[in-house]
């Protein structure tokens, strides 16, 4: 069943005390005389291995000299009657009859076709070439190139060779030039080149892809999949987002698909029993725990508020349970949590900027500085650079405005025109107003394909009640669009009520009450643990939080959220805000490994957010932060 030295995760196992010639007969027996017991049907097959089926139907042909499979196809019928018979053919064979079927007659079912030869490894598209061949005496190859085109059908054949490399020994140097040559490819590339990302994507190792997608994601500030989107279109595109996707986990691409198969009117009945079928024996338990994360209901109650009858109860047997009757379910990353949590018990410094509002300040001789240092050919760098970054944000303000005074032009506009790189973003930053700036990094993670939640947490948990009212207006001015409704439509689950909870901006910023923590710390110890530690967090003081320290900290060690919950930057924001963004920004300059080597690299984008944001606030002691959590001795900051 389960690949050696790997855990068994189907909903469905080998029935002990299988007797094929005894199960063939109970079949006989229920499709005997006049009409059928459907019932009898489905409780038997959905409880055997596909292996065991086989030999059913290999024992049934011995005992009556009769197909199985068509006696089902001529008792059943409809939805119930696809499920059972999908159920009885061999993986390969089911998956063959689905291509055949998608290929087959007028137009494609482009999304099968996707599906499957995106989601299915390299043993498991062999299989499927050979049963093909068997079943329709074609070539499977032949056909589909007969059916697609362009970029879309160069990319299938790719997949249909079976030849994604599956070693687990990755070269860092490679990964690092395959992401500079996706990044070549696409953004940096007028037009796209397609064949680099067939050619990477298509052969290389699910392990290696990963770490070029984080590395993509450090080089570039995007995900691979905000690239994809902006680069490529059609089928393609849906193609290598479906690629993506299974090599980041194929559990979560599958989830995504079951819910989208029943959300809304209607129910594409063919995806879900392709799923269900295809996914039972491999990893039913991953993606229900995926979809119960994700969408805060279970696979099994979707399915059973939308399918009916035997055909529920046979797709309810496939899914193997229910997690919602076991009460809440929680991912499993507690750890990262409670870990970020203990550094939140970090030394307290007084919050200090590093930039001070400059004596003698001459609004009109800075905008003088500003437009010498851009006209004419070149432009001096190092005077704009002087100028910006010793001065404080009011006073660039005041900048802005006398130089569209005696000049008649925008700043930002020429900033933008002269500057390029790292530097004119770092540079455009510190020009806008805090909460403008905010505004801007907040519409750059919900927009597009995927959504950044660690710029999601990172701001709105860090945040006071003015600064997130500042923010909410200058999203609204800027975009048109209420900052509430575009997180709100962007995020899901737990994540998005404590997100659109800070968003409002609501906390109690009154004086601390010891008696109102004591209350707080048996709230989040007895209650329901995720409602609890949204209200804990959300609805009182940031002293409240000092208060109950303790108790929300051994909380968080015992229970399962996931980081994607919003729940490790809200806790940590609340308790120090320095503290998420030093551990952010951290991060981002050493990266995982980086911090673990002691060696720093650097992820610009979230530099220049960290920077542009504290610099006149917490700078200081973000600063001291980073400082402990890198181990500098004596607490040196540089």
């Amino acid at each position: 069943m389960a690949p050696k030295g790997k855990v068994y995760r189907g909903s469905v196992k080998e029935f002990p005390g299988f007797d094929a010639s005894q199960d063939a007969e109970a079949l006989y027996n229920a499709m005997k005389g006049l009409g059928s017991d459907k019932e009898a049907i489905l409780d038997l097959i959905t409880s055997r291995s596909n292996k065991q089926r086989v030999e059913i139907c290999q024992a049934y042909k011995s005992l009556y000299g009769k197909d199985l499979i068509a006696d089902l196809k001529y008792e059943l019928t409809g939805k119930f009657e696809r499920l059972i018979v999908s159920l009885m053919r061999p993986p390969a064979y089911s998956d063959a009859k689905e291509i055949k079927d998608a290929i087959g007659g007028l137009g494609t079912d482009e999304k099968c076709l996707i599906e499957i030869l995106a989601s299915r490894t390299n043993q498991e598209i062999h299989d499927l070439v050979a049963a093909y061949k068997d079943a329709y005496e074609r070539d499977l190859e032949a056909d589909i190139v007969g059916d697609t085109s362009g970029h879309f059908k160069k990319m299938l054949v790719v997949l249909l060779q079976g030849a994604r490399e599956e070693d687990d020994v990755v070269s860092e140097d490679l990964v690092e030039q395959d992401a500079k040559d996706l990044l070549e490819a696409g953004e940096l590339k007028w037009g796209t080149d397609e064949a680099q990302f067939i050619y990477i994507l298509g052969r290389r190792s699910k392990q290696h892809l990963r770490m070029v997608f984080n590395e993509y994601l450090k080089i570039s500030g995007k995900p691979i999949e905000r690239s994809i989107k902006g680069e490529l279109s059609g089928d393609f595109e849906k193609l290598m987002l479906a690629v993506v996707k299974c090599i980041r986990s194929t559990a979560e691409y599958f989830a995504e698909r079951l819910y989208k198969a029943m959300k809304g009117l209607g129910t594409r009945d063919n995806t879900l029993i392709r799923i269900m079928v295809s996914r039972s024996e491999i990893d039913m338990l991953d993606i229900r725990e995926v979809f119960r994360t994700k969408y805060e209901k279970s696979l099994h109650n979707m399915i059973k508020e939308d399918t009916s009858g035997e055909y529920k109860k046979a797709l309810l047997k496939l899914c193997g349970g229910d997690d919602d009757a076991a009460g809440e379910f929680f991912p499993e990353a507690a750890q990262v949590a409670y870990q970020m949590w203990e550094h939140s018990a970090l030394a307290k410094v007084k919050l200090q900027g590093t930039v001070q509002p400059a004596a003698s300040f001459n609004d009109d001789g800075d905008a003088q500085v500003l437009r010498k240092a851009m006209k004419g050919l070149g432009t001096d760098e190092g005077a704009i650079i002087d100028v910006v970054t010793k001065r404080s944000n009011a006073q660039r303000q005041q900048i802005i405005k006398a130089y569209k005074a005696h000049y008649g032009r925008d700043l930002m506009a020429d900033l933008k025109s002269e500057l390029s790189g790292s530097l004119a973003k770092l540079i455009l930053g510190l020009m806008l107003t805090p909460a403008q700036y905010d505004a801007k990094q907040l519409r750059k993670a919900v927009e597009g394909a995927g959504t950044d939640e660690s710029v999601l947490i990172e701001i709105m948990a860090t945040r006071n009640n003015q600064e997130i009212a500042a923010i909410n207006e200058a999203y609204q001015q800027a975009y048109h669009k209420r900052l509430e409704d575009d997180l709100s439509s962007d995020t899901s689950g737990h994540f998005k009520r404590i997100l659109v909870s800070l968003a409002l901006g609501n906390r109690d910023e009154g004086p601390e009450n010891l008696t109102q923590a004591h209350e707080d710390a048996k709230v989040v110890a007895e209650k329901h643990p995720l409602d609890a530690v949204v209200e804990a967090q959300v609805l009182h003081h940031r002293g409240v939080q000092r208060r109950v320290h303790a108790h929300v900290g051994d909380g968080l060690g015992r229970l399962g959220f996931g980081q994607e919950d919003g729940l490790v930057g809200g806790v940590v924001g609340l308790e120090d805000g320095p503290v998420l963004a030093g551990q952010h920004a951290l991060l981002h300059l050493a990266g995982p490994r980086g911090v673990q080597q002691g060696r720093l690299g650097v992820d610009a984008a979230v530099l220049q957010r960290q920077v542009g944001v504290e610099e006149e606030g917490e700078a200081l002691q973000l600063r001291a932060q980073q400082a402990v959590l890198v181990g500098l001795p004596g607490g040196e900051t540089g």
